[in-house]
């Protein structure tokens, strides 16, 4: 017995969709709303997630809010800050650096609007002061530094070092000191030396001068802005002529 077939029609297409017809659908699909809403929102976290890890691994930018570097930062200024020097620990003498401040050398300081803190986390707003700190590397692990000679300079290791960077091109202190930097610590002077809470002004049995590599948070590049003062940051030629101590 044979048996008949049957197929329902109203479920068949008549025929294979045209070119035109699949252009006319593209294009329908391209204009929704909903689907430039979905690429917007890819686009936006994609940005998110690329300006954060470049701000956790690569350059984050800082402003500066005091006198203290000066002449080489002044009020104001946005310096890039290298990461990568913090994850391998290349920090040397002559290096500006922004570390953490974890051995409160800043004291109480008001907390950030929320808005502040997300834009700092995410890399669009540049990095303020409430929690860091920037100063120029003078002594690295197992230096000998002293303070002043004859002629107002400072020594490190035995070795008199010309600083060029000093506002007004004074001494290197207004009071002596002689220290020995712990290893796995830095010896952190401001430029502006007669206007900076360095190292020098922590040395209290209460206290430490010594801020630790941990807290690097990295070293400053340059300038970014103003557009006037662009400038390269660091002297590290400075200390050229310095030898390492047998512990550095």
């Amino acid at each position: 017995m044979s048996e008949t077939l049957t197929t329902d029609e109203t479920q068949m297409p008549l025929h294979l969709p045209s070119r035109a017809d699949l252009r006319r659908e593209a294009r329908a699909h391209s204009t929704s709303p909903v689907v430039w809403l979905r690429e917007i929102g890819v686009i936006l976290l994609l940005a998110v997630v690329v300006s954060t890890l470049l701000r956790l691994f690569v350059v984050q930018v800082f402003w500066i809010p005091s006198s203290s570097m000066r002449e080489t930062l002044v009020e104001q200024d946005r310096i890039a800050v290298g990461r990568l020097s913090a994850w391998t620990g290349d920090v040397k003498r002559g290096d500006v650096v922004v570390f953490r401040d974890d051995l409160d050398w800043l004291g109480p300081s008001p907390s950030p609007a929320w808005w502040e803190t997300v834009g700092e986390f995410l890399g669009i707003l540049p990095g303020g002061s409430r929690e860091t700190l920037v100063k120029r590397v003078i002594g690295v692990g197992g230096d000998h530094v002293t303070c002043c000679d004859a002629n107002g300079r400072l020594s490190v290791n035995g070795v008199a070092v010309d600083e060029p960077y000093l506002a007004g091109r004074g001494g290197a202190s207004s009071f002596d000191f002689d220290v020995t930097v712990p290893d796995g610590h830095l010896w952190v002077m401001g430029d502006n030396r007669s206007n900076s809470a360095d190292s020098r002004y922590h040395m209290g049995a209460s206290d430490s001068p010594f801020v630790p590599l941990s807290s690097v948070v990295g070293v400053a590049g340059a300038i970014v802005w103003p557009a006037d003062r662009w400038a390269l940051v660091g002297h590290r030629d400075v200390f050229a002529a310095v030898a390492n101590s047998p512990q550095s």
